[in-house]
């Protein structure tokens, strides 16, 4: 299961258009919480920002457009629609403090018809989740709003142009180091290019778990300045794992895997739980345990 890269591409159904978009305000700025990083300078050699955006809009009309025509759309008067919206409303204004062009996007929020556990964010803002995420997880509010943040935080941090860039420069540099080698050792030429090619693979695998990894740290913060417990997030990552037990090993996957998810994630909860504290007029110290329902067996 992947439910979080950005899926520019996914065949997936989508959702309606009608939904309305949601505006973005600007937040006050904090100093505590995750700490603001620079987006990727790789993000350049994907091309224009403009022309990434228009195409991400243009494939996701078209996923909303075949999704119609299968009924697949749950209706905007349907509540699990009007909460996952609720809760964008919510996340939704601390996203310039990493992207200010996030100010900017026409936020929508969709739901589909599917039994999948998944969700996705596209580049400027456009948002689906599937039905199956919600009820095979029996999900909190504090738990969707940690998947809604996570892939918010992929759109914002704008890994899908910056692993775009990462793969073009791999493979343009294992193709050369495929090459050197090839007529180093005396051997066929097209050995060197498998290397290569599996070369380029690996890293490019790494790097989309350093993304993923940064989209839960960004995620958590989302939440927690919205008001969303991010102790949420570790016991999402144990409902996956239940969920998903045929996951493929760390080091061949685009993820990491749900232990280190969770290690990762509880060493950031004391930089998040002042943020979220903050917004419950509590101390950390003085909050309630965090109580979800059963992951579903």
């Amino acid at each position: 299961m992947k439910i979080i890269a950005h899926r520019a591409a996914i065949a997936v159904l989508a959702a309606t258009l009608a939904g309305g978009a949601v505006h973005a305000q600007q937040p006050q700025p904090q100093n505590d919480g995750i700490p603001v990083t620079k987006l990727s300078r790789l993000r350049g050699l994907s091309g224009d920002a403009a022309q990434f955006d228009q195409q991400s809009k243009l494939q996701y009309t078209q996923l909303l457009g075949e999704a119609k025509e299968k009924g697949a759309l749950v209706p905007d008067s349907d509540p699990r629609v009007q909460r996952l919206r609720a809760i964008a409303q919510r996340l939704i204004p601390h996203a310039t403090r990493w992207n200010a062009d996030a100010a900017n996007w026409k936020w929508e929020v969709n739901l589909l018809d599917s039994p999948q556990v998944n969700a996705f964010c596209m580049p400027g803002g456009r948002i689906a989740f599937y039905s199956g995420i919600l009820e095979k997880l029996n999900l909190t509010d504090d738990e969707v709003a940690m998947v809604m943040g996570h892939e918010i935080a992929h759109a914002l941090r704008e890994h899908a142009r910056a692993q775009a860039g990462k793969t073009a420069v791999t493979s343009i540099g294992s193709r050369l180091l495929g090459a050197g080698l090839s007529a180093y050792f005396g051997v066929d030429p097209k050995l060197g290019e498998v290397g290569s090619d599996l070369l380029t693979q690996g890293v490019s695998l790494k790097y989309s778990r350093d993304d993923e990894g940064e989209a839960d740290l960004v995620g958590m913060d989302l939440a927690a300045r919205a008001g969303f417990d991010p102790r949420a997030g570790a016991v999402l990552w144990q409902k996956m794992g239940a969920e998903n037990k045929n996951a493929p090993p760390v080091f061949l996957s685009t993820h990491p895997s749900g232990k280190n998810r969770i290690s990762e994630m509880n060493k950031a909860l004391p930089q998040v739980m002042p943020v979220y504290a903050r917004t419950q007029n509590k101390t950390v110290a003085s909050l309630p345990a965090y109580r979800t329902t059963p992951a579903p067996r």
